[in-house]
């Protein structure tokens, strides 16, 4: 049974870090492409960034400050989170990208705020 588990989610101060995990299991994550989605507040979920044999951002906002990378043997996929701004703020999610193919997990919700 393929499953999606998301965490690393949580409060964080503006311009500080975070990291957030997206474990993959019941499938091999180096056979498929790789993203993690964000919903904002009020907002639909959307793809930000995501990674095949190399990255993509898709969100402007994001690049340079986010990094997205994947240990297929592990089956992990990370988003390493930098310069973080209150308009980061949601609940991040991974999913097979750039559209999304797995049942979506629970996802991992972050708050930027002082």
């Amino acid at each position: 049974q393929e499953e999606l588990v998301e965490s690393g989610g949580g409060l964080a101060q503006p311009e500080g870090p975070l990291r957030q995990t997206c474990a993959a299991s019941g499938m091999i994550v180096s056979r498929r492409r790789w993203g993690w989605y964000r919903k904002g507040l009020g907002k639909q979920r959307e793809l930000i960034a995501y990674v095949g044999n190399s990255p993509i951002y898709g969100d402007s906002f994001v690049k340079g400050r986010f990094v997205i990378s994947r240990d297929n043997a592990k089956n992990m996929v990370y988003l390493e989170m930098s310069d973080l701004k209150p308009e980061d703020t949601g609940v991040y999610y991974c999913n097979t990208a750039p559209e999304w193919g797995i049942q979506w997990g629970q996802g991992t919700p972050v708050t930027v705020s002082s």
